[in-house]
């Protein structure tokens, strides 16, 4: 990578992490990364609202190959000291979102200046966070008829500037689920004038370990109970309704709507067993990230020509990316560059985004870019 657009990359980086956005609000930020290419390249830019990508297209035509970064930031304080430290109270970039559309916007420096045989697309999206993003992004895949696409995220704990990857699934699918009972409240003292839905909620809750057993699931399957809500902070009152909060969780997104069908077919049984109303609410969607073996092994393939350090990752990560989105509809894959092995963790307050890492993950994508 040149040296001057690697500096420029860093200081894009620098300036993305004092200015974060939370998801779906990311208008400062889209507007200062289509400065930023507007300014050092000629790409064509366009924009579709919350999102927006570049095109560098080839005058021999060739394949349409796609590249991904996110740009969102996360709810946390910055505490560390760095001199480009978050401006915003309460919101700071602790996934390294940064760091990715800034190794992006390097990627985009080096094709515009060197080209490429095929047509280039360069994808900023929003909200990744919160699945949102990758979902409304869909349409891009379809409407530039795009070959195979290609993202990485930085991760802790791996080796510093190693390019880790996985066939299959990269990532577990997941989903909120919102539980509903409505009943009716009574006094304390006469709780069988009412209808309190805690021992329905019980039931649920009871048979969880049942239902995400090994013994009855090919993959790992997890139902995490996030917050249980019923009634009023009031020792008079016999609740009336109630509230359950459960993330699902699967490798295999065929398992985890047999668990969300599972949860629903009990919930239903213990309303009509208490007489409750009852709905759900399903929110942060998250499909399986599932990369395909040929995208996979062109990243083994970039990394034994140009010399990147590879690990072949022994499972996938528990917790979700909207990237799955792309998978069903094209060829791809998702990697992992190592931040280090002490590096703190993602999503953590000591936790900013190496540098040195933007350097491998442009050349990565240079690679990737010349591929048949």
């Amino acid at each position: 990578m040149e040296t001057d657009n690697l500096e420029l990359a860093r200081r894009l980086r620098h300036e993305l992490h004092m200015h974060p956005e939370l998801s779906n609000q990311e208008v400062w930020t889209k507007k200062h990364l289509i400065e930023f290419l507007r300014k050092n390249t000629r790409l064509e830019i366009v924009d579709r609202g919350r999102w927006f990508y570049a095109i560098y297209r080839a005058e021999t035509g060739g394949r349409n190959i796609a590249f991904r970064a996110d740009f969102d930031a996360i709810h946390m304080d910055e505490i560390i000291e760095i001199p480009h430290s978050s401006l915003e109270a309460g919101v700071s970039h602790k996934c390294g979102h940064d760091g990715h559309s800034a190794t992006l916007a390097g990627f985009a420096l080096e094709i515009d200046k060197k080209g490429s045989s095929n047509n280039i697309f360069f994808l900023f999206q929003h909200a990744e966070e919160t699945g949102d993003g990758a979902a409304e992004c869909r349409v891009f895949i379809e409407e530039n008829r795009i070959d195979e696409i290609f993202a990485f995220h930085n991760m802790s704990g791996m080796e510093l500037k190693s390019v880790n990857v996985i066939d299959g699934v990269s990532h577990c699918g997941s989903k909120g689920m919102i539980v509903h009972m409505e009943g009716a409240p009574s006094h304390a003292s006469q709780p069988e004038k009412g209808i309190n839905p805690a021992f329905a909620i019980a039931k649920i809750i009871d048979a969880i370990p049942e239902l995400t057993s090994p013994d009855y699931n090919k993959g790992m399957v997890l139902c995490t109970v996030i917050q249980v809500d019923i009634g009023e902070r009031a020792f008079g009152v016999s609740a009336g309704r109630g509230d359950i909060l459960l993330t699902i969780r699967a490798n295999l997104e065929s398992e985890m709507d047999r668990l969300q069908k599972n949860l629903e077919e009990l919930a239903h049984a213990q309303a009509e067993r208490y007489g409750l109303g009852l709905s759900f609410k399903y929110v942060d969607y998250f499909p399986e990230t599932f990369n395909h073996k040929e995208s996979s092994d062109k990243i083994r393939q970039v990394c034994r020509d140009k010399g990147l350090h590879l690990v072949e990752m022994e499972e996938p990560f528990r917790a979700s990316e909207d990237f799955g989105h792309y998978l069903k509809l094209t060829k791809g894959a998702i990697c992992y560059i190592g931040n280090g092995v002490d590096h703190p963790n993602i999503h953590t307050h000591e936790y900013d985004f190496p540098d040195e890492i933007i350097e491998t993950g442009v050349e990565l994508f240079k690679g990737l870019a010349e591929t048949k």
